[in-house]
This record gives C-alpha cells, sequence and structure tokens, in this order.
C-alpha cells in the first residue's frame, strides 16, 4: 500500500523541524553555562553598547517577522484555495521558512549572551523556543490553519494514527 502524499509531507516537514528546534539548543546551553559560571574568567570583548542593543533589536525584530510572514503565507494560501496537497505543500514551505528564522534568533541569541553578557538574550531566547514549540506542526494545528473541513480535515486527521 503506497502511503499518503500528505502524510509523506508531513514526516518530512516534522523531522525537518524538529531538527533545526535541536540544532541551536547545546549551543545556547554551553554560552549558558559558560556565562553563569563564576570559576571561569571570561575576556572582555569591549564592544560598543550601541552594538548590544543593535543586535537584541534585530532579534526581536527576527521574532515579530517570523510571525508576520508566517501567518501572511497562511492567509495567502486561505485567499488562493487551492487542493488539498498545494495547501500542505505550501504551509510546508511556510513552516520552513518561520523555522529557518526562528533558528537564526535562536543562534543569534547566545551569540550576544556570549558577546554582552545581558540577560535580554536569555528572555530573547525563551521567547524563541516559545515560538519553536508553538508553531511545531501537528495535524491539528494544519487543520485550524488552513481551516480544513470535511473530506480534507479527515485526511490530516488521519496523519495522527501509525501506519502498521
Amino acid at each position: 500500500m503506497e502511503k499518503d502524499p500528505i502524510r509523506i509531507t508531513y514526516e518530512k516537514l516534522e523531522r525537518n523541524t524538529l531538527i533545526l528546534i535541536a540544532c541551536s539548543i547545546p549551543f545556547f546551553a554551553v554560552v549558558y553555562l559558560y556565562s553563569q559560571s563564576e570559576s571561569i574568567t571570561r575576556t572582555s570583548y569591549n564592544l560598543p553598547e550601541i552594538a548590544d542593543f543593535i543586535l537584541l533589536g534585530l532579534i526581536y525584530v527576527l521574532l515579530a517577522f517570523h510571525y508576520w510572514n508566517f501567518h501572511n503565507a497562511i492567509k495567502n494560501i486561505l485567499t488562493l484555495n487551492p487542493d488539498l496537497e498545494t495547501k500542505i505543500t505550501l504551509y510546508e514551505q511556510a513552516t520552513i521558512r518561520r523555522f529557518w528564522i526562528l533558528l537564526l534568533s535562536s543562534v543569534l541569541c547566545p551569540l550576544g549572551l556570549l558577546l554582552f553578557e545581558n540577560n535580554g538574550y536569555i528572555i530573547a531566547y525563551a521567547l524563541t523556543l516559545v515560538f519553536l514549540s508553538l508553531g511545531k506542526p501537528t495535524p491539528d494545528r494544519i487543520v485550524r490553519l488552513l481551516r480544513l473541513k470535511g473530506e480534507e480535515k479527515d485526511r490530516v486527521i488521519k496523519i495522527k494514527t501509525r501506519e502498521g
């Protein structure tokens, strides 16, 4: 029996988003532990204070942009009203773009923490993690965001069931 193309797309999307989520966590953990350690002497980078504000501002702009960009893409999908396979493919593209932007944010946060030792980067990273976890694709989220009904909804919900 052949796999449903929607299931194949969903499984690939789920795998890729989990990889993107997992990429930055070890980097942040090491930098956070390094910045909190009292037994390690850190070198001061003597960077201008404005660079700290610019980098932190850039991270918050990225967080706002990812949200706007993703929801704008969903609005475009709803406007086009294509067939289900095309909807899922467009949703996949929007989600991957979203996660690449969040990955950039999650890499810039520990970099900023390392360079400036500003706790604002810890807050920005926590917000990034919230967006990563809330943005992780699930069949229920796909149904809700794409406003699927009837047979389309049933077909997407069926993704949750494991194939034997």
